[in-house]
């Protein structure tokens, strides 16, 4: 089995994850199941190329959806590193009775969820990183603005309505803010939530509205 180091680190991009207050992310494109299904029959007789393709086919769309959800840089790659190690190990076992995507997508969400609930029960805060100098910073403001109509009155405004954003986010249960995620950021179909998360499409539509009207009242003051 490849070393956590050796399946990717993902340097460059952290640059994919973006602000919670950016319009919603496109779907993915996904790629061929035909093909994935191809590649996974080669990893599983130890075909170690094999895996590090699928990663590749995988990887941006899971990297940027650990780090949204836990809002933090560091945490985001720790999960992206612990769903691909888990993929690897359990490959094994893998009957083709969903797709790929829908598979990683399942450890990757069940991954995000176990960190979400015991932040939530710890009360930590989400979205907080620490500076080389070890002083804490939001990692939100860690994010330059390059455009061209960057200013600080602009930059001012951004940043205060990415704190009421933040904090909006975090009225959400874990699972809420997860299917918000994966419906708004992630671009999917209500279908492919209840999938992955192996529930029905009737209740994800149900959280969702919970989700939704709690950040409308969160946001009302902002109208």
């Amino acid at each position: 089995m490849p070393e956590a180091s050796q399946i990717r680190s993902a340097p460059d991009q952290v640059n994919d994850i973006a602000v919670l207050s950016s319009v919603s992310m496109p779907g993915e494109i996904r790629p061929s199941r035909v093909e994935d299904a191809r590649l996974i029959r080669a990893a599983q007789q130890g075909n170690t190329a094999a895996f590090e393709q699928l990663v590749q086919r995988y990887d941006r769309a899971i990297l940027r959806l650990t780090a949204h959800l836990t809002g933090s840089e560091e945490d985001g790659q720790d999960i992206y590193q612990e769903t691909f190690l888990r993929a690897y190990i359990h490959l094994a076992r893998f009957r083709f009775e969903c797709s790929f995507y829908t598979w990683i997508y399942r450890i990757a969400t069940n991954l995000c969820l176990d960190h979400l609930r015991r932040r939530r029960a710890r009360s930590h805060e989400l979205t907080i990183t620490y500076s080389p100098e070890g002083q804490e910073q939001k990692l939100l403001d860690t994010i330059p603005d390059h455009s061209v109509s960057a200013s600080p009155e602009r930059n001012l405004a951004r940043r205060v309505l990415r704190e009421h954003i933040e904090r909006a986010l975090r009225t959400l249960s874990p699972r809420e803010r997860m299917i918000f995620e994966l419906k708004h950021y992630q671009g999917m179909q209500l279908r492919s939530v209840a999938v992955i998360l192996n529930t029905t499409e009737g209740t994800v539509k149900n959280t969702l509205f919970r989700a939704t009207h709690k950040l409308r009242l969160e946001l009302a003051e902002l109208r």
